[in-house]
């Protein structure tokens, strides 16, 4: 499963992780994706999406 929202398309970001001495490494940030059942086209399916989509209300939720 690619760690990818699939409503806003987000995706994870690299970037440097400095120590308190300064010692850098690579760190990879994940997106915090749920996997939800939506309503897509009036048909409710699957989805891995970002909370930022599901606190906004881009996903119309299946009950």
């Amino acid at each position: 499963m690619m760690r990818k929202c699939e409503v806003c398309g987000k995706t994870p970001m690299a970037g440097y992780q400095y120590s308190h001495s300064h010692r850098k490494s690579i760190k990879k940030w994940q997106p915090n994706l749920k996997r939800v059942k939506a309503i897509v086209d009036g048909t409710p399916v699957r989805l891995n999406v970002c909370t930022k989509c599901l606190r906004s209300g881009r996903v119309k939720r299946a009950i």
